[in-house]
């Protein structure tokens, strides 16, 4: 249904990563967020190389529990919104840029940087489907699998030179409940089957909850890091890991908040949706079927938000949130793009919008 491309990042042991959203002076005003001898607050980034802008808020470290252990939570930033389209788009639209990159040697790939390879979707075989709710900018992105969704944010991180992921089910359900003891959806904060006419709303239109997030519950269902099923792993030592079921197998995993075609009871901050993946690309005419992206209506209200944690992880565990988690994925993603011929490499960091304004003079 849809070709795809293949980014590959120059990610090295020695890439710096800034640190917005910190300083050591208590703010005036606004919310924020006191670890040691400094102060988390929210903070707007521009993505590189365009004019889209999103919005980070501070989450204070604190207890989850989960299948009846409680675990202690680092703070750590998470999307104000769900990543809209606008956001997404920057993504998709780089398979056009590496295609002419590649036609003229510029920017090449080697087998040297190809491991640290991203994919992103390029153009869209069928936009009636996937924008069945419309193709506000505003509008969460949605029907990508998770393992798309795990790749937008090894983008972001690349081209921003911050680390982005996706939260754990511990993350954000803490970041949903915001001190209460349990959220429930209601009218006024959450688009769900009684009021949204059967299609995902613009974000931000509802009221947010009390650390300042929209639509956690209702409008989009969200990915989590984690597997539906097993055991919780729980990382020792610094780096600001959260407790996480990883995969070990292609579904099901959790989706978090309810949806804007689901049932208002369903738009908790406990509940749980499980990912469907044979029944969500049943009408994907592909052989094998995309690894990117589902094909079913019921799909179609899938997206996500992001996590930066305030202690970035080693580069190896950052590779860990932001690859495939189990072989059958890769293999599928590989075979797409090296068997069928249809993506494309290029190499991503924090130059590349200077690189593409410099090829397109």
């Amino acid at each position: 249904m849809r070709s795809i491309c293949l980014i590959v990042s120059l990610l090295t042991a020695t890439q710096s990563f800034a640190d917005p959203g910190v300083t050591t002076e208590q703010p005036d005003t606004g919310r924020f967020v006191k670890v040691d001898e400094t102060y988390l607050v929210g903070y707007q980034v521009t993505i590189p190389g365009s004019e889209v802008k999103f919005w980070m808020e501070p989450v204070p470290g604190g207890q989850v529990t989960l299948d009846g252990e409680t675990y202690e939570l680092d703070p750590y930033w998470i999307g104000r919104t769900e990543v809209t389209w606008a956001e997404y788009r920057q993504y998709m639209n780089l398979c056009a840029v590496f295609e002419r990159f590649n036609d003229v040697g510029f920017r090449t790939v080697t087998d040297a940087n190809r491991v640290d390879a991203v994919t992103a979707p390029s153009k869209i075989y069928d936009p009636g489907f996937t924008f069945d709710s419309g193709d506000d900018p505003r509008l969460p992105a949605v029907s990508m699998t998770q393992y798309a969704a795990k790749q937008y944010t090894k983008w972001l991180s690349l081209i921003t030179g911050q680390f982005y992921r996706l939260p754990s089910e511990a993350e954000w359900i803490h970041a949903t409940l915001a001190g209460d003891a349990e959220t429930i959806g209601a009218n006024e904060t959450s688009w769900h089957e009684d009021n949204s006419d059967w299609a995902t709303q613009p974000v931000a239109e509802k009221i947010p909850n009390a650390w300042g997030l929209y639509d956690t519950l209702g409008n989009a269902s969200e990915w989590t890091l984690d597997a539906y099923e097993g055991a919780l792993t729980d990382p020792d030592g610094p780096g600001g890991e959260p407790p996480v079921r990883w995969p070990t197998k292609l579904y099901p995993r959790v989706l978090k908040g309810g949806s804007a075609f689901l049932p208002l009871h369903e738009a908790v901050a406990t509940a749980r949706r499980p990912s469907n993946d044979d029944t969500w690309r049943e009408y994907d005419p592909n052989v094998p079927k995309s690894p990117w992206w589902f094909a079913y209506d019921d799909a179609q209200d899938v997206g996500f938000r992001i996590v930066r944690p305030y202690r970035t992880p080693t580069l190896e565990r950052r590779s860990a949130y932001w690859n495939a988690d189990i072989q059958q994925i890769q293999k599928v993603a590989d075979f797409r793009i090296d068997e069928e011929g249809r993506g494309e490499r290029g190499l991503v960091d924090r130059d590349l919008p200077n690189a593409i304004r410099q090829f397109n003079k």
